[in-house]
């Protein structure tokens, strides 16, 4: 049974510098390091992230326990993956500490979450304060590997926080918010200000709420279709017909594909939906196949 979140004490940026300097730690830029140290956060954060209190939530980057905490209240199970190995070190330390009645629902992975494909318990939902660096590797990561994760929050750099939740026309409209769209829906949450993290960067973070539906109905894979997007991106402002030549073969066979797919060949891969990039996908195959039979002819 958990507490009604924000019913207990979390971390504040005495107990977080108290913590760091007891480990003799200082966040490291390599590793993308922002520790929050603000309770308030931490309880805007988790109630955001609407967990049911029967929930096992993976959370990434634990670091020195501030949302642990929060999410500690708010879930039944807690299943974190740190890739410090003294953070990781002391993180039982810390829920023991601090939420004593909460240790036999928190597991802890020592691992980069980049290679992480198993974990202790089936996670329902990812709440996490990501890397910045790392931040849509790590989610497209989660959802391909983690089929169980049906919804989250992650909190990423603010920009990052706008192309995935990006929709078609939008001038940050990517690669990222196509992929992402693969796997659900993503929508902007919030902003989170500079300086209630230690240390404070430079810019603002973004809150990215999602939640998991089922892909396009089409016959091509994933790796399929995310190569189709890969390739419309890779020189934007390049019509759809030029930029997926290379793809293709040819520009000629690019159009072909793109006619048989009901998809404007003059048009620029940032108008497109990721049902769209599917249809493309799965007609690679056939346009080749009907070009073949027709020339056999």
């Amino acid at each position: 049974m958990t507490d009604a979140p924000g019913s207990r004490p979390l971390f504040g940026a005495a107990d977080i510098r108290a913590l760091a300097d007891e480990l003799g730690i200082r966040p490291t830029k390599t590793l993308g390091q922002n520790f929050v140290i603000d309770g308030n956060t931490i309880r805007r954060i988790v109630a955001a992230a609407k967990i049911d209190p029967d929930e096992t939530v993976l959370e990434v980057g634990p670091g020195l326990g501030s949302l642990t905490l929060g999410l500690l209240d708010a879930a039944a199970r807690v299943v974190a993956v740190e890739i410090d190995p003294v953070l990781a070190g002391r993180l039982p330390a810390t829920v023991a500490r601090w939420r004593p009645d909460a240790v036999g629902r928190f597991d802890l992975v020592l691992s980069d979450a980049l290679k992480v494909t198993e974990l202790p318990q089936e996670p329902s939902a990812v709440v996490a304060n990501l890397p910045y660096n790392v931040a849509v590797p790590v989610v497209l990561h989660l959802l391909e590997h983690f089929p169980s994760l049906r919804h989250g929050l992650v909190m990423v750099q603010d920009e990052v926080a706008d192309r995935l939740a990006a929709q078609p026309g939008s001038k940050v409209y990517g690669v990222p918010s196509v992929k992402a769209a693969w796997y659900g829906t993503m929508r902007k949450a919030g902003v989170i200000g500079m300086n209630v993290f230690w240390p404070a960067p430079k810019i603002h973070s973004g809150l990215v709420g999602f939640a998991r539906t089922e892909p396009p109905a089409t016959s091509a894979t994933r790796r399929e279709v995310f190569a189709v997007i890969d390739a419309a991106f890779a020189q934007r402002r390049k019509t759809l017909r030029a930029a997926l030549s290379g793809w293709a073969g040819t520009g000629a066979e690019a159009e072909r594909i793109l006619h048989a797919a009901g998809v404007d060949p003059q048009a620029r891969g940032e108008v497109l939906g990721v049902a769209d990039f599917a249809r493309i996908a799965e007609h690679k195959d056939s346009a080749a196949g009907a070009a073949e039979t027709g020339a056999v002819r």
